[in-house]
């Protein structure tokens, strides 16, 4: 059983040393503990239409993220499941009444992909004299 007393470490991310070098202003951290989500932020856009694109890099960076991890999902399948999430939290109505939402696809396993492959890859048959006549 753990001390109830024992102080948990605050799992930080560095900034970025490009972004130290060359300047700049820190619009956003969040972070998770337990079942909480802590959100820090400042309103230094001029524009809050400009959060949306902001959102938009973030869901592709994340996607990217995803797919070059060893997670299993692809890139594809995360930017969709972010967007259909993000939709739903803001209350936008399934297009599909009464339907679940579907679960982000993982990625084929190595072996499944090369099976795939080699499909792809095989030659096709030629067609046969009675096709290649009616053409």
């Amino acid at each position: 059983m753990s001390d109830p007393e024992e102080k948990k470490e605050y799992e930080a991310l560095a900034v970025p040393e490009e972004a130290l070098a060359h300047g700049g202003v820190e619009l956003l951290r969040v972070a998770v503990n337990e079942d909480k989500l802590f959100l820090t932020t400042r309103p230094a856009l001029k524009d809050p239409a400009e959060w949306g694109e902001i959102l938009a890099e973030l869901t592709r960076r994340l996607g990217v993220l995803y797919d070059m991890g060893d997670t299993g999902y692809s890139e594809h399948d995360v930017i969709i499941a972010i967007e259909e999430a993000y939709a739903a939290e803001m209350g936008a109505k399934s297009v599909l009444r009464g339907t679940r939402r579907k679960p982000a696809k993982r990625k084929p396993t190595a072996r499944k992909s090369a099976a795939r492959k080699v499909k792809q890859r095989a030659p096709k048959k030629a067609p046969s004299k009675a096709k290649r006549k009616k053409r």
